[in-house]
């Protein structure tokens, strides 16, 4: 009987699912999705009753088209495998395709979703489109009726506007880039009042290049309005949310864009008319308003008359009132020089400097007599302080010694011992020393205690 490890279990395992099955298609439910920094996908197939793990590499995720998320329900292409480490059976996923809508619809809503909520769909953003454009820029095929029908309308429609045609492929991998060089060529120049981006209808394949994210941000970024006239009415793209206009179809653009020279010469002609009709109305109600300012007013020389004599009178009567005020305040004028001189502040002047030079020589005995105090003050002090100093007890015979080397100061023969080294400081000078011997009981003067 042979015994296996279990590396060796798990790796036949693995050799007899891999050559076992090969390709295979499996239909399931994708839940437990994750997707670490590496950009592997990792999540669970499931039915009703049973359920596989998958894994799909980064460049097949890629290539899918729109993003897996939790619910998804996918048709997966791989093969079989045996992650051996734990033993788990698992598909190696590498292509997918959505069962029920398709991957470019996914693709669509996922991008328009993540757009919407960046906001580059906010009608804040959206800009209005000049009355009368002077050029229009029109980004399409060459050779498709599209340009056709947009030259068309605006010929028969406005012909004063100018064209200028940036031909483009509208269709396919590299249309995308090209649509987005021309719009960022046209934005270079100044002559551009607007931008159409046209297209005739398609299926959902062929209208893919204006479903593209970066176009989107292309267009949101345009410092000119553009319209965006992509398919027929029924067909919806990312360019034609993201377009400050969205028009059905590439005629009904054109239309938008630039008046109808009929329509602004009829609005010409009926504006002209309600000027002329308002002036004539204007002129009829001036006349009747002057006729019956004229019939209010009547004669006005007799009120030129009133006027003279009430300014005659008020001349008067200002004169007389200009005298009179004179006259009192002349007779005020004379009183108040005799107050003044009576009450003459020379007076009240002199009385002040006599005090002041009183006062001041009181000031000058006084402060001679305080600083002799103090001055005696400060030589008695001066006299005890130099008493108490330090060089005066030593020049009356008295010494300060230190025990060396730690040169602590010594107050009793107990704090020395035979054979210490001392130093003595005198009035004048200093010496070192060796003790001999130490006396006790001796006091000051040489008696015992």
């Amino acid at each position: 009987m042979q015994i296996l490890r279990v590396s060796e279990l798990t790796a036949n395992i693995k050799a007899l699912v891999e050559t076992g099955f090969g390709i295979i298609w499996v239909e399931g439910e994708v839940s437990n999705l994750r997707c670490p920094a590496s950009g592997h996908l990792y999540f669970t197939l499931k039915d009703e009753s049973s359920q596989i793990r998958a894994v799909m590499f980064r460049q097949n995720a890629a290539a899918a088209g729109f993003r897996i998320e939790d619910g998804h329900v996918l048709v997966c292409r791989g093969h079989l495998t045996v992650y051996t480490p734990r033993g788990d059976c698992q598909l190696i996923v590498e292509a997918v395709e959505p069962r029920g809508i398709g991957a470019l619809q996914i693709a669509f809503e996922q991008l328009k979703s993540r757009l919407a909520a960046e906001g580059l769909f906010d009608e804040d953003h959206k800009r209005p489109l000049p009355l009368m454009p002077s050029k229009v820029g029109v980004i399409t095929s060459s050779t498709g009726a599209a340009v056709r029908d947009i030259l068309t309308v605006m010929k028969r429609r406005f012909p004063a506007c100018s064209v200028l045609v940036a031909p483009v492929r509208v269709q396919g991998n590299e249309a995308a880039a090209e649509i987005c060089e021309a719009l960022s060529l046209l934005n270079t120049r100044d002559d551009i009042d607007v931008i159409i981006i046209a297209r005739g209808g398609g299926s959902l394949e062929d209208l893919q290049p204006f479903n593209d994210e970066s176009l989107a941000r292309a267009v949101h970024g345009s410092k000119i309005p553009v319209v965006s006239a992509v398919g027929h009415e029924i067909d919806f793209t990312i360019t034609d949310f993201v377009a400050d206009l969205r028009a059905p179809t590439p005629s009904a653009a054109a239309e938008l864009v630039v008046p109808d020279r009929r329509e602004l010469a009829d609005f010409v002609k009926t504006t002209l008319s309600r000027i002329a009709f308002l002036h004539r109305s204007c002129c009829r109600e001036l006349h009747r308003r002057v006729a019956t300012s004229r019939e209010r007013l009547g004669d006005p020389r007799g009120k030129i008359n009133d006027l003279r004599i009430y300014l005659d009178d008020r001349t008067y009567r200002l004169s007389t009132g200009v005298r009179r005020v004179i006259d009192n305040g002349r007779v005020k004028t004379v009183s108040s020089a005799g107050s003044c001189r009576r009450l003459s502040p020379l007076n009240a002047v002199r009385e002040y400097r006599k005090t002041v030079d009183y006062l001041r020589s009181k000031v000058i005995l006084h402060g001679g007599y305080l600083r002799g105090r103090v001055r005696a003050r400060v030589e008695r002090a001066t006299a005890v302080l130099e008493t108490m100093s330090s060089a005066s007890v030593l020049a009356r015979g008295y010494s300060i010694t230190r025990r060396l080397p730690d040169e602590a100061l010594i107050t009793g023969a107990e704090e020395l011992e035979a054979g210490n080294d001392v130093s003595v400081e005198l009035g004048r000078g200093a010496f070192h020393a060796k003790v001999i011997q130490i006396i006790q009981g001796v006091s000051h003067g040489g008696r015992k205690i």
